[in-house]
């Protein structure tokens, strides 16, 4: 199958080789076209706009930062719907709220075209390694269409609902990462201030049910000082406020999803938005 792929940062990169060594014919675009090279020597086509993505298949993947990322390709003055033929597919799987996933629904099917929100689970690793867990709102039909493509670079496919709802599905996900991240780090703070060692502290807060299971992942790069990105913190911080716009959209208050999002600026603010996200840390600990 051909298959459209707009998008090759930490996550996209990774979901296109997956599906590019499950034999699927790839027509790639990334704003930064060197990210898309080595892809393109084993095979893909590598287009020149999402434009020419969109001319070429009749299903397109995106993968991109920001809602604004999403909507500037999509429809933007040279955005891939209008090129796309008529009753194409597009799967967004960039992480966006559910207003916004609703709004790029209602505007892909008043351009003809069918459109999938299919949000992941997961971070560098699980996508390198296609363990993805993908969180899918629209209709079941177009899902079946991708299901085998899906499960190729995930190892679990979520079918939430209607479109909106694996937006809704990834952002309380995010948010209680980010959460479990921030409390997981002040934890540390107060127990190495008090004279615990680092490593034993976390050895024992992450064998309780207090610590959440990803924290494990994390405990590494905590104790080694080994920051580099497998969720970059600027994007953590992103969904943060994504999830704060929802809040406000759903007149609901959620006090500690704000001091959270503050913490994740601070450390923005600090330098430390290209690191990973566990690099919160360092906020605490400013010799980290």
């Amino acid at each position: 199958m051909k298959v459209g792929f707009i998008g090759l940062g930490i996550m996209g990169s990774r979901m296109a080789a997956n599906l590019q060594r499950a034999g699927h014919k790839l027509v790639v675009y990334n704003r930064t076209q060197a990210k898309a090279d080595e892809l393109v020597e084993k095979g893909a086509v590598r287009a020149q706009s999402v434009e020419e993505v969109a001319k070429q298949c009749r299903l397109v993947f995106t993968m991109l930062a920001t809602p604004e990322a999403v909507e500037e390709v999509a429809v933007g003055p040279d955005g891939f719907l209008r090129a796309l033929p008529g009753n194409s597919l597009w799967v967004d799987c960039s992480t966006v709220n559910p207003s916004f996933s609703q709004k790029m629904g209602h505007i892909a099917r008043k351009m003809g075209q069918r459109f999938l929100y299919a949000p992941v689970s997961g971070s560098l690793v699980p996508a390198e390694k296609g363990e993805l867990i993908f969180l899918v709102g629209g209709d079941a039909a177009d899902l079946e269409q991708v299901r085998e493509l899906l499960d190729v670079m995930g190892k679990s496919v979520v079918h939430a609902g209607e479109n909106g709802q694996g937006a809704s599905m990834k952002i309380v996900i995010n948010m209680l990462l980010a959460q479990a991240m921030a409390a997981f780090s002040e934890s540390l703070r107060l127990g190495t201030a008090l004279g615990i060692a680092e490593e034993t502290l976390c050895q024992t807060l992450l064998s309780t049910p207090a610590a959440a299971p990803f924290l494990k992942l994390k405990q590494q790069k905590l104790l080694n000082r080994d920051f580099s990105p497998e969720f970059p913190l600027e994007w953590m911080h992103k969904d943060l406020h994504l999830a704060s716009i929802t809040a406000y959209e759903q007149n609901i208050a959620l006090p500690s999803l704000q001091t959270t999002k503050e913490l994740y600026a601070q450390a923005k603010q600090q330098g430390f938005g290209e690191e990973d996200l566990s690099a919160i840390y360092k906020v605490f600990r400013p010799d980290a």
